[in-house]
């Protein structure tokens, strides 16, 4: 199966424009996508994917948090 060029991000913004109101069509234009996939992602992520963008996000905060303070623990070893 082939990579999608796509970020999560990115595949949920396009889906907020439609629930904005902007015709499908021209969403699918301006992304350079198909129809289909617009809705395969309206189906797969639909009312998902901003919450777990949110929860993404807070761990990848607290992941990086987590490294400073460890290298700077070992900053202060050496």
């Amino acid at each position: 199966m082939k990579a999608s060029k796509f970020t999560e991000a990115q595949k949920a913004f396009i889906l907020k424009q439609g629930e904005e109101g902007t015709s499908v069509a021209e969403i699918c234009r301006k992304a350079g996508i198909g129809q289909s996939t617009y809705f395969a992602w309206k189906k797969k992520y639909g009312g998902l994917l901003p919450d777990e963008m949110r929860r993404r996000k807070q761990i990848v905060a607290d992941l990086t948090l987590d490294r400073q303070m460890l290298q700077d623990v070992v900053r202060r070893k050496l």
